[in-house]
């Protein structure tokens, strides 16, 4: 049989042609936009500066890169265009202050059984649904000392959601379990009563410290709250005594507390935080107060000072007697059934006389007077719901809260940024701002939260981490629970 013999440089020059079109062939399946651009927006950067009109931004990875003009910045080749002409962007919120993971919110109902790693990511999915970013949780069900020589065994659920990055959701952080005269820390649902370290001795004071800190907590949380007289609470010893050992290892504290006579000597004490107005329950702000404040500052000493007044419920109850217009909101029936809306707001709202909704007005306009004297003294005003009771709309209650910044006195401008770049400083989340070398965390609004900022709720998009939220596929999950829930309880109904 003859044999054909190719020449050889035929033969090199054949796998020359196949090799190109093998290497041609991958780099078409595998080549990626290095970049986006999102370009048309009027962009609210989080700084409290004017908006930038006919904006454009590019996001690399999981960060911005360049922020500017429409037509000025440097545009990488091959990247993708995302046109939002007529849109405004925000950054996402931050929350300093939430509850989460207690609460089964399909069921209304609250348990420490619920803490658990995927029922604090759906709480984590709602808030990103609400375009929040990111969230300090406070009084985490974290195993913990229980000062008398055991162990709690509450698992470590909290410890290791905040080490992941989870796509679409909101990141996580925590502030641990606090710390309580026994009994009189967190209460409505008794799930949460028994969560913080139970203290009454300067020793015991000491020693949940020394525990505490091996959370590595964004801040350590007390309650000094009588519960108008029905509590024993911690006394100024004690709480003096929390601060100096936390501020040993170069941990803030953050408090709740009622008073006007404690609040002085908390900050007096060098307490960084308040969880809430420092000062409510009917008492006002007085000079002294306010020339403690300024003298911290004066002194440098732990000058940042900070509250997060959630004002928000008595905001809402400030509009009783009456069908507010949330309540029918597109927004909160994506993540709220009907009847729940009903249950929690709709109705005790409508059933509220007009001296009940005279009173919480008053009650309202005086913890606002307080926070906007505070404010004015150097403390900051920073976005935290208080979320985690059942009435505490998750996610929902963050696009209220800056609702309820403004009618404290706040301006747009102001609120906004108190719930984004003030509050990521505090928790030292590189978030907050549209800012080259920022987290690309943004919302994209159809209407301008300057105007109105109830706009801020005209959500059209989220992104976090440069990733589009997927918010359908959130919703959907949400409908069908919502459905599986509604058919189970007119099963129950009919076998009764």
């Amino acid at each position: 049989m003859h044999r054909v013999r190719m020449p050889l440089y035929l033969l090199a020059l054949t796998f020359l042609m196949l090799s190109s079109a093998w290497l041609w062939r991958l780099d078409g399946q595998t080549a990626q936009p290095t970049a986006t651009v999102f370009e048309g927006a009027r962009l609210i950067t989080g700084d409290g500066s004017s908006p930038i009109e006919n904006s454009a931004f590019i996001v690399s990875g999981d960060k911005f890169t360049q922020v500017g003009r429409r037509g000025e910045l440097r545009i990488p080749a091959g990247a993708a265009h995302v046109d939002l002409t007529g849109k405004t962007v925000m950054p996402a919120l931050i929350d300093l202050h939430g509850h989460i993971g207690f609460q089964n919110v399909m069921q209304g109902t609250m348990s420490k059984a619920f803490y658990t790693r995927e029922n604090l990511i759906d709480h984590l999915e709602r808030l990103a649904y609400n375009g929040v970013g990111a969230t300090v949780g406070v009084g985490d069900l974290e195993d913990r000392s229980d000062l008398r020589g055991g162990r709690t065994n509450w698992g470590d659920v909290p410890l290791q959601v905040r080490k992941e990055v989870i796509p679409n959701a909101a990141l996580f952080r925590t502030a641990g379990t606090g710390i309580a005269w026994p009994g009189s820390g967190p209460q409505g649902d008794p799930s949460r009563v028994d969560v913080p370290y139970p203290v009454s001795t300067v020793e015991e004071a000491r020693a949940a410290v020394q525990d505490y800190v091996r959370m590595k907590p964004e801040f350590i949380k007390i309650w000094v709250d009588d519960r108008g007289g029905t509590k024993k609470t911690l006394t100024p010893p004690l709480y003096r005594a929390i601060a100096e050992e936390a501020h040993k290892y170069n941990v803030p504290v953050g408090v709740h507390n009622v008073t006007l006579a404690n609040a002085k000597e908390l900050m007096r004490a060098g307490v960084e935080g308040w969880l809430h107005v420092p000062v409510r329950g009917g008492e006002a702000v007085d000079d002294e107060l306010i020339a403690v404040v300024k003298q911290r500052i004066a002194r440098n000493d732990r000058p940042k000072m900070w509250m997060t007044p959630a004002l928000i419920t008595a905001w809402m109850d400030t509009q009783g007697g009456k069908r507010p217009p949330w309540l029918d909101d597109p927004l909160l029936r994506d993540t709220y059934s009907p009847g729940q809306i009903e249950e929690y707001w709709g109705r005790p709202l409508a059933k509220m006389t007009p001296e009940q909704v005279e009173r919480v007005r008053r009650d309202f306009e005086l913890q606002a007077s307080n926070a906007m004297k505070l404010r004015a003294a150097g403390m900051r005003i920073v976005s935290g719901t208080d979320t985690g009771q059942t009435r505490f709309l998750i996610g929902y209650f963050n696009q209220l809260d800056l609702e309820s910044m403004v009618a404290m006195g706040l301006t747009p401008s102001e609120a906004i940024v108190a719930a984004t770049r003030d509050p990521a400083e505090i928790a030292r989340i590189n978030a907050g701002l549209v800012r080259a070398g920022k987290s690309a965390d943004f919302i994209v609004l159809d209407a301008n939260p300057l105007e109105k900022i109830g706009n801020s709720r005209r959500i059209n998009q989220v992104y976090l981490r440069g990733q589009k939220v997927d918010r359908s596929a959130l919703n959907a999950k949400w409908l069908a629970e919502q459905n599986h829930a509604t058919k189970s309880s007119l099963n129950n109904s009919k076998q009764k």
